[in-house]
């Protein structure tokens, strides 16, 4: 919880928006007020950490500075809505193979494309005022303000001109990396997360990793993994864990400094973050493997 001090705020222009052009949207829109600012389950965080900036491409000095890193999406409204429209869009492609139905699609001419994307497009707004209000009440109850921010969204769709094509690029555990794009990509609760600018890589979509991704399901690290494990861990990287599942244990991550040598072609680094205070969901019971 927040605590008596601590009081979220519960007003943002999202809500202002447009939530009445179709009834699947409106009826969500009180279950989204309700989460407004709000971080979620999973892999959501926000952390504090040491913030080394190369050079002053982000309009501060080069140095070290504290920072705040958050992740969080659209919460149980952008999934209801996504889980609407795919099962739509299969009803709408019964010819599809039963392997392949989870590849079925909306024409982006029709009612029902024209309309889920709008519902996109304004979860995406929903998932970053999360952000602000998030950041905001952090920063109201340590009484600092922000020097500068970076933002970005992954798991979207974006209308984008790639060559002499009009498109929609689906960036699935991916984000946009156009030239002179900042964007942030994020480790693990001990890695290191980058502050990037993309190069415009066309041969990748304009697109980069949007995180270090994992390299085993949350079951198998349940399975493999225990609370000693994830307490060595945090000792021996210097960083304090007020929650979390044993699921986010850093070892169920691939290393992000291998990740981000992969892609030197897609982005250009300009600072390191460095968690040292990790603030994640509380672990849920699970079944004792060991």
């Amino acid at each position: 919880g927040y605590g008596k001090d601590f009081k979220r705020p519960k007003r943002h222009p999202v809500m202002d928006r447009d939530w009445e052009f179709c009834p699947t949207v409106a009826n969500l829109k009180d279950k989204a007020w309700k989460q407004l600012g709000t971080s979620g389950a999973g892999n959501h965080f926000a952390e504090f950490g040491r913030l080394v900036i190369k050079n002053d491409s982000l309009g501060i000095p080069s140095g070290d500075y504290i920072a705040l890193l958050t992740h969080s999406g659209s919460r149980g409204t952008g999934a209801a809505i996504a889980k609407h429209y795919s099962t739509l869009a299969q009803k709408l492609c019964p010819k599809l193979p039963k392997q392949l139905k989870h590849l079925a699609w909306l024409a982006m001419d029709s009612d029902a494309g024209i309309e889920y994307f709008k519902a996109m497009t304004l979860m995406g707004d929903y998932s970053a005022a999360n952000h602000d209000i998030i950041h905001q009440a952090i920063f109201n109850a340590i009484g600092e303000r922000p020097l500068t921010a970076v933002e970005n969204h992954h798991n979207f769709a974006f209308k984008e001109k790639i060559g002499h094509r009009n498109v929609v690029v689906h960036r699935k555990g991916a984000v946009p990396a156009t030239r002179g794009m900042l964007g942030v990509i994020p480790g693990s609760m001990t890695d290191p997360a980058y502050i990037i600018r993309g190069l415009g890589n066309e041969d990748a979509i304009n697109s980069s990793a949007h995180g270090a991704g994992r390299i085993m399901s949350r079951t198998a690290a349940f399975k493999r993994f225990t609370q000693k494990d994830l307490k060595k861990v945090l000792i021996k990287n210097k960083v304090t864990l007020i929650s979390a599942g044993l699921d986010e244990i850093p070892m169920a991550y691939k290393r992000i400094e291998q990740v981000m040598s992969q892609q030197k072609g897609l982005v250009e680094t300009l600072a390191k973050f460095e968690p040292r205070l990790v603030k994640m969901a509380f672990a849920k019971p699970r079944k004792k493997y060991r």
